[in-house]
């Protein structure tokens, strides 16, 4: 079981005190998943472990939240000898509830994913919002995926999976807050990489029901001709690809140039209106923010 030091000051001495890394399992396959009893396995080599993760498929739910519909959190069997629990919700809707009954956690990991997560699925990845909403709750989050055709075959991965931990659960604290793992089929390394950009995977494909109605899937196609050092390059070269994610979904670039040469009501901003607001303008904020729930809906008081 890996372990880190802590410093800690009594009666003006220092002592090294040994503290137990503490992780937090989740997926979006469901509770059931063979990758995530397979995550939670590698995990307790690195400390002790919980799960934590929907009761069900939410493959694809993204970063969607239950807003308008109560959690519950119920036992469930254990998963590689740890204490599991399943919620009726999606994978933001797990972590968000792990962490919040389970506020002492280091890391959430989201996995192991039956299928690759690269490029654009970023953005609509239940593996990787499960991770991604932990590190919005400032845990760190780590998304592992690997090959859907291997389920069967697992314990081919394992070796793999163990040295993508170790690279990001090791005594290095420095490293980036929220990592996209990818773990190939004859893996042969670990290595940093971007996002692929080369393309998007979804379309629309048409069908018809039982009674001759149309209904329509949305369904995924092969991309070719990735970027070099990509997420994509690096897993069809045998790579394992570790991705760092940025929750700062602003286009620096392009703000930049825009407040130069298209600056609006910018300047004039920035020269009358003061750098905090109000207590009164941030409450408005607020309340024109809130999602209102339906009418059969009844929250909890705050």
């Amino acid at each position: 079981m890996a372990l880190y030091t802590s410093k800690i000051e009594s009666a003006g001495r220092v002592f090294a005190a040994v503290i137990v890394m503490r992780l937090l399992i989740s997926n979006d396959d469901g509770i059931h998943s063979p990758g995530l009893a397979a995550l939670a396995g590698a995990a307790r080599a690195f400390g002790d472990v919980l799960v934590v993760a929907p009761d069900g498929e939410r493959s694809s739910s993204s970063q969607a939240i239950s807003s308008a519909l109560p959690l519950r959190c119920s036992a469930a069997p254990t998963i590689a000898g740890a204490a599991a629990y399943r919620v009726n919700g999606t994978p933001a809707d797990a972590v968000t509830l792990g962490l919040h009954l389970w506020p002492d956690i280091d890391v959430v990991l989201s996995g192991l994913n039956l299928g690759f997560n690269l490029g654009p699925a970023a953005w609509h990845s239940g593996t990787l919002a499960a991770a991604r909403q932990a590190a919005l709750l400032g845990v760190r989050g780590i998304a592992v995926s690997i090959p859907a055709t291997l389920e069967a075959e697992l314990a081919l991965l394992a070796p793999w999976v163990h040295e993508a931990l170790a690279a990001l659960l090791g005594k290095s604290r420095d490293l980036p807050f929220l990592i996209n793992v990818n773990v190939p089929r004859e893996a042969r390394g670990l290595m940093w990489t971007r996002a692929s950009t080369e393309g998007y995977d979804g379309r629309i494909v048409p069908g018809h029901d039982g009674a001759g109605r149309d209904i329509y899937w949305f369904d995924m196609e092969p991309i070719t001709g990735v970027d070099h050092q990509s997420d994509r390059w690096a897993v069809e070269q045998h790579w394992v690809s570790m991705t760092p994610i940025s929750l700062d979904v602003t286009d620096e670039t392009a703000l930049t140039s825009l407040r130069q040469h298209h600056p609006l009501d910018t300047i004039l901003a920035a020269q009358t209106s003061p750098h905090v607001s109000s207590p009164a303008e941030a409450a408005q904020v607020r309340e024109d923010e809130a999602q209102t729930p339906g009418p059969d809906v009844v929250r909890p008081a705050r």
